[in-house]
């Protein structure tokens, strides 16, 4: 499985570069192109010129087209390259883009395609 790395995170409603121990992490979501016009990618709404970034929806910049927060993060796909802070192997994984707790902290899981292992990509400071 080849998976595209993005070239900028303009492309990407999620991106993250972490470090796990000896392991780095580079996972990203992109965004999703509007369902309706097929022509723009979804985005938060912009309002003179600032994006409301605490908007509960996200819209189409081309036709308007709103689609609300929930669903919208649901039907994303997160996408890894990694190397196993387990098995030390590297490898690219894809992941449901929700958090869920994890031994405790809220965090994105992705499973390790040699060991099977999950690695999660906690928030920012936060440790497993």
């Amino acid at each position: 499985m080849a998976l595209k790395v993005p070239t900028s995170t303009k492309d990407c409603l999620y991106f993250t570069n972490r470090s796990i121990g000896e392991s780095t992490v580079i996972a990203w979501a992109y965004k999703k192109k509007c369902p309706k016009c097929k022509k723009a990618l979804m985005g938060k709404p912009v309002a003179g010129g600032k994006v409301k970034i605490r908007a509960k929806e996200y819209e189409c910049p081309e036709c308007k087209y709103q689609e609300d927060k929930v669903t919208h993060e649901d039907s994303l796909v997160l996408e890894a390259q990694y190397t196993c802070p387990f098995c030390g192997k590297d490898g690219e994984s894809t992941g449901v883009f929700k958090r869920k707790t994890y031994k405790g902290v809220s965090s994105y899981l992705v499973e390790c395609s040699h060991c099977k292992e999950k690695i999660a990509i906690t928030k920012k400071l936060k440790g497993v």
